[in-house]
């Protein structure tokens, strides 16, 4: 046991996987990176400067436009550095930065859209109570909730993970720092504990899973009972973006955990990561921006 801790504590960096080799996937980095870091922006800025979207639905986006924002900044821009200079490394320290930061951001954001399945639950089914339990005092407590939870469970499972001894070398097959293939270095049946971490995180996860599906039945239905279709439409509309965003979100996480070990290679791990990690941050600001009308008038006002 004294020699294994002895071989984890003399790692001082890890050999990321290499994400691109030729010129043209290093330029991909760019076109992955600032698309979405531009979104992102556009629709923090609106938000912030047009008192007219100071509204819990807006307050809850800008929160996942922070949070996208942030996970996206965490896995990609080191990625991009170590690909243009020709270097695999990163510290020890900084494995378990990255590690931390992005498990925070990504778990805030599935604790957030929780919430916002809350919140169109109240605005749909229960719209004369909703100034009253969606108050400015309550979205914020929400966030933070939201915030809170994501960063202890990050720190929970950082700190865990970084205590396992590792002695399979130091090569992580992975173009960031992550869990499993952390455990993957360490020493046989020393990673028990951290498992036994990530399924009750699971469980968890599956909670808030089974709160979204019920909050969206009982939304449908109320939805059904909308006499005018035009009525009908304009209020599924709004609940629209919301599904999409955590459809596409637990769709690339679940695939990228549980697809059969049969079919994994180190070319496919690597896209499948960039599904679940670059995708949804991408992707989410096109989501709510593409139809969302208050949000393009805020940005044209704030432009002129």
């Amino acid at each position: 046991q004294t020699e294994q801790m002895s071989n984890s504590s003399s790692i001082s960096q890890f050999l990321l996987l290499s994400f691109a080799d030729t010129r043209q996937l290093q330029l991909l980095h760019f076109w992955l990176f600032l698309p979405p870091v531009r979104a992102n922006g556009l629709i923090i800025t609106p938000i912030a400067w047009d008192h007219h979207l100071h509204t819990p639905m807006y307050f809850f986006l800008l929160n996942l436009s922070v949070l996208d924002l942030g996970s996206i900044s965490t896995t990609v821009p080191k990625a991009m550095a170590n690909s243009l200079m020709d270097n695999r490394s990163i510290s020890y320290l900084g494995c378990a930065a990255q590690l931390f930061f992005f498990l925070f951001l990504i778990s805030a954001e599935y604790f957030l859209l929780t919430i916002m399945a809350y919140d169109r639950y109240v605005a749909i089914c229960q719209p004369l109570h909703y100034g009253t339990l969606l108050g400015t005092r309550a979205c914020a407590h929400m966030a933070a909730a939201a915030w809170a939870s994501g960063f202890l469970y990050a720190l929970l499972h950082t700190a865990n993970t970084f205590s396992v001894p590792l002695c399979q070398g130091n090569a992580v097959g992975q173009f960031f720092c992550e869990i499993p293939h952390i455990l993957k270095l360490s020493c046989s049946h020393s990673y028990l504990r951290e498992i036994g971490l990530l399924v009750v995180g699971a469980c968890f996860g599956f909670v808030c899973f089974i709160f979204v599906v019920m909050s969206y039945v009982v939304i449908f239905r109320a939805v059904l009972r909308i006499p005018s279709e035009k009525g009908r439409h304009k209020t599924f509309s709004t609940c629209l973006p919301h599904l999409s965003v955590v459809s596409l979100f637990l769709s690339t996480g679940i695939f990228a955990y549980l697809k059969p070990p049969s079919i994994s290679s180190p070319c496919l791990d690597v896209v499948v990561s960039v599904l679940y990690s670059v995708v949804p941050p991408a992707v989410n600001p096109l989501i709510y921006s593409l139809r969302n009308k208050e949000l393009k008038d805020g940005l044209r006002k704030m432009m002129s």
